[in-house]
């Protein structure tokens, strides 16, 4: 609604954390879901988001995120992006509700925004390598304009209608992880390098309340020299995780938050995730980690065995576990609800694992309308935020598929309510 919008972007490119995400996009959708005899409702969406952020989460904001989760899907695709028709379960999605772009990664929604604002014949212009540093405020307190600095000049843009602030999480900014989670210090993170929680600073600067800011999530697939994602799919495909000692240790399917806690209780808090070659024939993304070495060819499940340093008896004995549970469909051992293959298929292929910081579930505290809060709950004229700056969606635990769904419920609340400020 707005006439013209100006960008103020941090890096030299847009996108941030979206550019590497698996771009899972959690939402009740009637048609999708009931071609596959899913059963699901907004309330069970809203029940499962409270309960796998431990009920944490703020309800209001809960409740918003849900019950428009299928209007974000409907105006991503109004704007080009085409989703399967295959409804998947993100892992620790909790539920058969994620939607994935039919071109892979969360890269896709960038693609379209890129080429939304090309089309916007100026209407829409972004400032590269221009970070925000200062918000302007008149004498009334309300938020007019923002201050920039590009290469060391200064940028000052003013805002006839609203300022939203969309600079994504901390989790790249290690002294500020270790503020709030001292436990945390040393850890790795996936976070892209401007993940450094500037837009929280600035909103408490102007005076803006933080909520549930000590929560950060950990992910439990991560290289640890480099902070390499590997993704949650390959566990979602049928892949399994093996400790120090050549065993399982844990349902590989739960919520982030505990795979992490399962797997730093073992030896040396590190794991070895196996996939096996009827995944990795398939999956682009499996075949970039080995051309990366972030992931080891293995030919036999001895030479899987030898890569991880244990008697090879041990690795066959999971492996044989794992091969009965897929043909007895119950997990004895762990309760994983759902194999969808065997892992028979040689070659394997196994990767070195360790928790790292992976999404910030606190920050600006805002409500339903995606007004930035004070500590006492009144909203900062004209300033807005959405997105991983924000606090409060997410509760103690951020379920997957639920990230895309919020920065594009509350970023199009956050636009419409900025643009239509200025008529109040």
């Amino acid at each position: 609604g707005a006439k013209k919008v100006i960008v103020l972007e941090k890096l030299g490119y847009v996108g941030g954390s979206t550019n590497v995400s698996e771009g899972a996009l959690n939402a009740v959708d009637d048609q999708r879901q009931k071609a596959q005899g899913i059963k699901d409702s907004y309330e069970t969406f809203y029940e499962t988001t409270m309960h796998g952020g431990h009920d944490k989460g703020d309800p209001t904001l809960v409740r918003f995120l849900t019950s428009h989760s299928m209007d974000a899907v409907n105006w991503l695709e109004s704007l080009g992006v085409k989703f399967n028709d295959h409804i998947g379960a993100a892992t620790g999605s909790l539920g058969q509700r994620s939607h994935y772009p039919a071109t892979p990664y969360g890269n896709t929604y960038i693609r379209t925004f890129e080429k939304v604002i090309a089309d916007s014949n100026g209407k829409i212009q972004v400032l590269l390598d221009t970070p925000a540093v200062k918000l302007i405020q008149n004498k009334s307190g309300r938020v007019v304009g923002v201050v920039g600095n590009n290469f060391g000049s200064k940028v000052t843009v003013m805002a006839k209608d609203g300022v939203i602030i969309a600079t994504g999480g901390f989790g790249a900014n290690h002294k500020m992880v270790e503020k709030y989670r001292p436990e945390l210090k040393g850890f790795s993170t996936t976070n892209h390098p401007g993940a450094t929680g500037d837009g929280i600073i600035l909103a408490q600067q102007v005076g803006a309340g933080l909520t549930d800011i000590e929560q950060i999530q950990i992910h439990p697939t991560v290289i640890k020299k480099n902070g390499a994602l590997i993704s949650e799919s390959m566990r979602a495909r049928g892949g399994f995780l093996l400790n120090k000692n050549g065993k399982r240790f844990t349902n590989e399917l739960l919520t982030r938050d505990v795979v992490s806690a399962n797997e730093l209780k073992q030896p040396g808090g590190i794991a070895y995730l196996v996939i096996d070659n009827s995944i990795y024939s398939k999956n682009k993304m499996a075949q970039n980690y080995t051309a990366e070495k972030l992931m080891t060819k293995c030919d036999t499940i001895a030479d899987v065995a030898k890569l991880i340093g244990v008697d090879e008896k041990v690795v066959q004995a999971s492996f044989d576990q794992y091969h009965k549970a897929f043909d007895n469909k119950k997990d004895d051992l762990f309760g994983r609800p759902e194999m969808l293959i065997r892992m028979d298929q040689a070659p394997y292929f196994v990767a070195e694992v360790t928790p790292g910081i992976h999404h910030t579930m606190g920050g600006v505290k805002i409500d339903p309308q995606a007004e930035v809060l004070t500590p006492e709950k009144k909203p900062i004229p004209g300033l807005f935020a959405a997105g991983e700056v924000t606090g409060g969606v997410h509760g103690g635990n951020r379920i997957g598929g639920n990230a895309v769904c919020d920065f594009v419920v509350f970023g199009r609340i956050a636009g419409s309510n900025a643009s239509a400020y200025a008529a109040e």
